[in-house]
């Protein structure tokens, strides 16, 4: 039997809906038009309506309204829209369980914030090579969250914990922060020092709140929500920042400012309860966390 002749015969005498329509629904809600839907499921415009048109068909049921700005749920569809995303999870939650089984599972894929992506995690595995030579490794630079549950990774780096359920969260270790700057600074009075940070809303993170109890009325003269910028910014020699050691140390154009405070911040690293035990999985974790603490006792 072809599968195009399974999704036409009912189950208990209910219409059947393959997956792989169910999935363009759920999309469509999600994202609200078509066209993004289309785009995050890499499919042509076309092909997203058909398979709508197609599933509404084979259902007897009008999912929704095609409005000028967007396609909003009938009654009809947000009644349906819970169970689809019930079969959402299990199919996700078969394709998690089947790549951690098979070849495909030789992938670990981990996503991190940039910085700490290309200036540490990179090069400090890359000296463990003979620790995870059986594993292809995909590293994802992002600062958004992965969706764990749509697989985007299989181990998560953050800078916080974990709040969302159905997650696995472990505390790695922690980053110090401290403040640097040119030499050329601790030449001039303290009274004229400049200093570069976050802006809104890590503005609130604790080695920025840190930094800017320091800096007291003195002022900052440059503000951005990328570290890689105010790293930038402090080794051309546009005042002080609060950066991570594993960004600043060893380079030869900063120096650290005796007296300033420091800061750590928590590594957390967050999977999905269905890929835990994966043994490639959770030895790049805890090599990581190896790594974390070497670099600390350093």
């Amino acid at each position: 039997m072809r599968t195009s002749d399974v999704q036409k015969y009912p189950i208990a005498g209910a219409p059947f809906a393959a997956w792989d329509d169910v999935r363009f629904f759920i999309e469509v809600a999600r994202q609200g038009s078509l066209s993004g839907a289309a785009r995050t499921l890499g499919v042509e415009h076309s092909t997203a309506a058909r398979r709508i048109a197609g599933l509404e068909s084979g259902i007897g049921l009008r999912l929704f309204d095609r409005l000028a700005t967007r396609w909003r749920l009938t009654p009809q569809g947000e009644a349906l829209l819970p169970a689809a995303r019930r079969i959402e999870a299990e199919a996700l939650a078969f394709g998690r369980t089947a790549a951690s089984a098979t070849a495909a599972g030789a992938t670990v894929c981990v996503s991190a914030p940039p910085m700490f992506a290309s200036h540490f995690l990179v090069p400090q595995l890359a000296t463990r090579f003979d620790r995870w030579h059986d594993i292809r490794l995909e590293i994802v630079g992002e600062v958004r969250f992965a969706d764990h549950q749509r697989r985007e990774a299989d181990l998560a780096l953050r800078f916080m914990r974990p709040t969302e359920t159905g997650l696995a969260g472990r505390k790695l270790g922690e980053l110090d922060f401290r403040v640097y700057a040119t030499a050329d600074w601790l030449g001039r009075p303290e009274s004229a020092w400049r200093f570069v940070g976050y802006n809104d809303p890590l503005a609130d993170v604790p080695h920025q709140k840190a930094l800017a109890a320091f800096a007291g009325s003195r002022p900052f003269v440059l503000r951005s929500n990328n570290l890689g910028a105010l790293h930038s910014a402090c080794r051309s020699g546009l005042g002080l920042a609060m950066l991570p050691g594993f960004l600043a140390h060893g380079d030869e154009r900063l120096v650290e400012v005796q007296g300033a405070p420091s800061s750590t911040r928590e590594l957390w690293s967050v999977v999905h309860p269905d890929v835990r035990r994966d043994p490639r999985v959770k030895r790049i974790k805890d090599l990581i966390a190896e790594l974390l603490a070497e670099t600390r006792g350093n």
